[in-house]
């Protein structure tokens, strides 16, 4: 003890005239006894506050915040000692004025490093990433810590012995997921992400880590005749340990309460609550009848729905119709055979024959909100529907009056993202998808469309990285290495924009891409014959593809007749103009800006045009 008095009394502080007397003055004033009481009430209010925060769930931010109040509490006291400690010793000299500075510059200096720890640790993070891991990839989108109240329900175990029930198990997981979604502050993963861990072989711990959650509802559906015989278990995701479980055999008839009681246990045993936003109206897919013919009809059409191929589609239009048929008023039936037709006539359809069935999607998602004007769903359609006839505004205030009703839909938020970057808001439109992306973290087709926003803003290394992400998720994914070869394009490397090309899955969006890439390349001769290839084959439904072919090879009056043909033909690649870095090249065109204006967009966009 006496060497440590040594060291500060003749050590480097010495030069600053710091004698006796000033060490009596302390004693005086009491500053070490002051000093020690701070602290240990400090310590106990922490441990205090950190049982309440757990028991009502507050934010760590909250925790932080006083633990830095309390920290800058600590030299306050010390200065009020120092002027209060004893009676009658008031004044303070020069050297005492000194060293209240220097407490509070090492606090200050204190804090100010502990704030910035936290941005210093992220930053090595992301530099140490390796490139071409998914990691980073994921970057583009960043996920926040998983919180405690968050589950991902998997898709329950059909055990009724027939295969042709599946759809029955999947139906009842989905609905599990939405009815959860009704939770304020409840993180809840999408049926897209989540269904891709089916009979999965990955431990708890590791699922959990990739959706992103802090637990997983998982369990078994047997339907024989009349009876229904349901197992559902809430695990902690990082051990595994069982939280709530419960078997449930009822009657077919009482399916709906069967649901209910297991959506309210797991809300429960999370302590979330049904959603208060201002504006916002609790959901439901099912019959307001309580039909269950038509909701089972409507189960399958969803299963259908999912498969995400045209088939899939024309089944889902099958059975949604069947659900109407056995109940007019089944508003989410509508809405969901409203956006079925949307999607057949957007994605596999042109001409007359979309048109037709366009119609039908209008007709259906007019009778949906006609049943249900507070269904989020049937603006969800409605939104939808709009966005591929190319009528902006309403594919804007639609989605806008989805998410106002459901604060929480994923799928809302990633279509207004669409609707934003269509209006070449790409910014706003990146935040959404990030959003969105929260709650359906494998979603390559997300993925692809987010590197596309980021594109657009200028961010080439993150749209680069979340392009990678879409890759690894899905490696065939239809279009991903023709828009890997786009950023090639635009970086002028001729080479690895071939390469990215070639790896493109047979199909237009080959041949696309190989014409692209090939228009930087130093064989003129090849270009110019994928050219010709392209528009041999899909001059009728790929002709906003040719005209950024024509821009890219520097002859606007080509690319603005192409896209007046674009127009014509309703290709859904008019969406994409805003945020086409290829097209943007020729934004300050008065031809360019007199398109925009006959196809509805505005003049005006944030996006980033190619230079080269």
């Amino acid at each position: 003890m006496r060497a440590n008095c040594g060291i500060i009394g003749g050590g480097r502080l010495s030069g600053i005239g710091v004698d006796g007397a000033f060490w009596t003055g302390l004693k005086q004033r009491k500053l070490v006894q002051w000093g020690l009481a701070y602290i240990a009430a400090a310590f106990a209010l922490i441990q205090v506050l950190d049982v309440v925060a757990q028991r009502f769930g507050w934010p760590d931010r909250i925790e932080k915040i006083i633990i830095l109040v309390l920290a800058i509490g600590f030299f306050v006291a010390l200065v009020l000692a120092w002027y209060h400690g004893e009676r009658g010793a008031q004044k303070v000299g020069g050297a005492e004025l000194l060293i209240i500075a220097l407490l509070f510059a090492i606090g200050g200096g204190a804090l100010w490093a502990y704030a910035l720890m936290p941005q210093a640790a992220a930053r090595h993070a992301v530099a140490a990433t390796p490139k071409a891991s998914v990691p980073k990839a994921a970057a583009a989108a960043p996920a926040p810590a998983i919180p405690e109240k968050s589950v991902a329900v998997l898709p329950f175990a059909n055990e009724s012995g027939d295969k042709d029930q599946q759809y029955f198990s999947d139906g009842l997981s989905d609905d599990l997921i939405n009815a959860l979604s009704q939770f304020d502050g409840l993180k809840v993963i999408s049926r897209n992400s989540a269904f891709q861990f089916r009979n999965s072989k990955d431990s708890s711990a590791e699922i959990g880590k990739l959706l992103g959650v802090a637990h997983l509802l998982e369990g078994t559906v047997q339907r024989a005749g009349d009876e229904v015989r349901i197992t559902a278990t809430l695990v902690n995701a990082a051990d595994g340990t069982v939280v709530w479980s419960q078997r449930y055999d009822k009657p077919y008839k009482d399916l709906f309460a069967l649901q209910d009681a297991i959506t309210h246990s797991v809300a429960a045993a999370l302590k979330a609550k049904l959603l208060t936003a201002p504006g916002a109206s609790v959901q439901s897919d099912r019959p307001p009848s309580g039909n269950l013919d038509a909701y089972t009809a409507y189960l399958r059409g969803i299963t259908d729905y999912a498969r995400d191929d045209e088939t899939g589609v024309h089944q889902a239009i099958v059975a949604y119709q069947h659900a109407v048929a056995i109940d007019p008023g089944y508003a989410a039936a509508w809405a969901a055979l409203s956006r079925a037709w949307a999607r057949l006539g957007g994605a596999y359809l042109g001409g007359t024959a979309q048109q037709r069935v366009f119609t039908q999607a209008r007709r259906a998602g007019d009778k949906a909100l006609q049943l249900a004007p507070d269904l989020a769903a049937a603006h969800s359609a409605r939104s939808y529907l709009a966005y591929f006839e190319s009528d902006w505004k309403e594919a804007q205030s639609e989605i806008q009056r989805a998410l106002q009703l459901a604060p929480h839909d994923g799928d809302a938020k990633y279509l207004y993202g669409s609707v934003l970057a269509t209006l070449g808001q790409c910014r706003r439109a990146v935040g959404l998808v990030q959003q969105a992306l929260v709650t359906n973290p494998r979603n390559a087709g997300w993925y692809y469309a987010l590197s596309q926003y980021l594109g657009c803003d200028g961010r080439m290394a993150d749209a680069q990285q979340a392009i990678g992400t879409a890759i690894t998720l899905q490696p065939q994914g239809s279009a991903y290495s023709e828009w890997l070869a786009t950023l090639a394009i635009l970086r002028g490397n001729a080479k690895a924009a071939l390469a990215a090309a070639r790896k493109e899955p047979p199909g237009p969006w080959h041949t696309v891409a190989m014409a692209l890439a090939l228009q930087i390349g130093p064989d003129r001769a090849a270009a110019d014959t994928a050219l010709k290839n392209l528009i041999a084959k899909y001059a009728d439904n790929g002709p906003y593809q040719i005209a950024e072919v024509y821009a890219l090879r520097r002859d606007p009056n080509n690319t603005f007749r192409w896209l007046d043909r674009a127009w014509k033909v309703h290709d859904p690649g008019i969406s994409s103009l805003l945020y086409d870095p290829i097209i943007l090249r020729y934004r300050n065109d008065p031809r360019f800006a007199a398109f925009c204006k006959k196809v509805g967009l505005p003049t005006a966009t944030g996006a980033v045009a190619i230079n080269r």
